[in-house]
């Protein structure tokens, strides 16, 4: 797939369609369509005086027509965005998503976008090559026939009087985003058979080779010698053996202030049975999924490699099964984690929260000041906020400000829950010093957060809880059904922000 973008008029692009933003109730007769109308003999007036057409987002219209000498292209397609008040600059990436779907339908190749967005050029461009990347990911890596190998070969973003090297930086960002993206995607996607712990390790190894990061493997034995029996509680059921991944970008000159480092810390389940807990069979085949927040933490390091920020970042990922056998942890066993809390096992289906604990203080013991934590925790919170917002709870209200910031820069929403010493008291044990469940099913995405919150010793700290987000259960005109990457394009944005 090529990116390229263009400075001049939209009829120099050499492509087979062409493909246009439309605000709802936008007249054909306007500044923003006056010129297409005119191209197309004014069919765009007809379908909007028609009502065939109102610009609602997501709505499209494909419109053939003839131009000899003004235009190769033969097709207009027309891109519903909704009221243009609501329209950002990520809003692009949902445009070029939604018309390369379409398009790549109906065998076409090539065709220029017209973002029509006021924003910075570079990330216009930049939205626009990711939304084109990620548009073209499916789910069919499996299959041995009736895959969908149609592709639209090229973009060709046009934004006039725009500076070159501003959108062509921001193609080559968006390519670097959307691919890391997809390659999350693709892990969390992955069968479980095929992505275990070991197999895991080896791809993140193989991403730090290919980015220039640091990468180190915690075996099980290492874990042990560290004291990681919260984690290590998880994967005693298993015959695949944890594996602690962790990888490092550092900078050839840092602008971070002396002493600060930020790392970002994934759940990585490969697969969920629930342990001696076990979960209902229906469904269960869904758990594949439950280290989304461990892919998104190694498609956000992928993309750091890439685009060298000035500031370094420690990634972290708890790559574990969780499987019941004869030497599974039992409800009611007691484990002692690496900062030295003891814990009272009540449920082994929270185990996320529990290699997340071991996780996220190895990270302050290897010197992180501000900590980031992702995991497809609770169903809790599908319950409480759907698929449309991740979940957000924190220590620092600016740490939690600045991620809620950068979402909406970048096109995810984050909703904030209260992590209150109220709802801590909750999670005391009579036996030992914390329980990994509350006392009942109230509130039980804030339980699994003031969890994790007792392995934070003095770091700033965010816990965004992904179970609803880091899944489409349908396809979308943007996107196919399927594993998100949630929370990539946030940190990305979040860590280029602290430079």
């Amino acid at each position: 797939m090529k990116t390229q973008a263009i400075t001049a008029n939209f009829q120099e692009a050499n492509v087979d369609a062409l493909a246009v933003t439309v605000f709802k109730d936008e007249k054909a007769s306007g500044g923003g369509l006056k010129e297409f109308d005119k191209l197309t003999g004014g069919i765009i007036s007809s379908v909007i005086k028609n009502e065939e057409f109102k610009g609602d987002v997501g709505e499209t219209a494909l419109i053939r027509f003839s131009a000899k000498g003004k235009v190769k292209a033969s097709l207009l397609l027309l891109i519903g965005v909704g009221d243009k008040s609501d329209y950002k600059p990520a809003s692009v990436a949902i445009v070029a998503g939604t018309a390369t779907r379409f398009l790549r339908k109906r065998n076409v190749k090539s065709f220029a976008l017209l973002p029509r967005n006021d924003g910075d050029p570079t990330e216009v461009a930049q939205n626009a090559a990711q939304g084109f990347v990620t548009s073209q990911f499916e789910l069919d890596k499996y299959r041995t026939k009736d895959k969908n190998n149609k592709t639209v070969e090229s973009l060709v973003v046009c934004v006039e009087g725009a500076n070159a090297a501003d959108l062509k930086n921001g193609l080559s960002r968006g390519q670097i985003i959307g691919d890391s993206m997809n390659f999350t995607r693709d892990l969390a996607n992955e069968p479980p058979n095929i992505l275990h712990p070991t197999e895991f390790a080896k791809r993140a190894q193989t991403i730090a080779k290919e980015t220039g990061l640091k990468c180190e493997i915690l075996d099980e034995a290492k874990m042990a010698k560290l004291g990681m029996g919260s984690l290590l509680s998880v994967s005693i059921g298993s015959d695949q053996p944890a594996k602690l991944i962790v990888l490092k970008y550092e900078p050839k000159k840092s602008t971070a202030k002396k002493g600060e480092l930020l790392a970002i810390v994934g759940k990585g389940i490969t697969f969920d049975t629930g342990g001696i807990s076990l979960k209902p069979g229906e469904g269960m085949d869904a758990m594949k999924y439950d280290m989304s927040g461990g892919a998104s933490v190694v498609g956000t390091m992928r993309a750091i490699g890439l685009l060298k920020p000035t500031v370094p970042v420690l990634g972290i990922v708890a790559a574990v099964e969780n499987m019941p056998d004869g030497k599974a942890t039992r409800p009611s066993d007691v484990v002692t984690a690496s900062n030295g809390k003891t814990v009272e096992i009540l449920n082994t289906d929270a185990e996320g929260r529990l290699v997340l604990a071991d996780a996220v203080a190895y990270a302050e013991k290897q010197g992180a000041t501000t900590i980031v934590d992702m995991a497809t925790l609770t169903g809790a919170v599908i319950i409480a906020l759907g698929d449309l917002n991740t979940g957000i709870m924190g220590n620092d209200q600016e740490l939690v400000d600045n991620i809620i910031a950068c979402g909406k820069e970048t096109g995810e929403d984050f909703w904030q829950l209260p992590v209150s010493k109220a709802y801590s008291k909750q999670i005391k044990s009579d036996i030992a010093d914390i329980k990994n469940i509350g006392p009942s099913r109230k509130a039980g995405t804030i339980m699994g957060a003031v969890f994790i919150q007792e392995f934070i010793d003095k770091a700033k700290w965010a816990h965004l809880d992904i179970a609803g987000t880091a899944w489409n259960d349908s396809e979308k005109p943007h996107q196919a059904k399927g594993p998100t990457a949630v929370a990539v394009r946030t940190l990305v944005k979040l860590v280029e922000n602290s430079e």
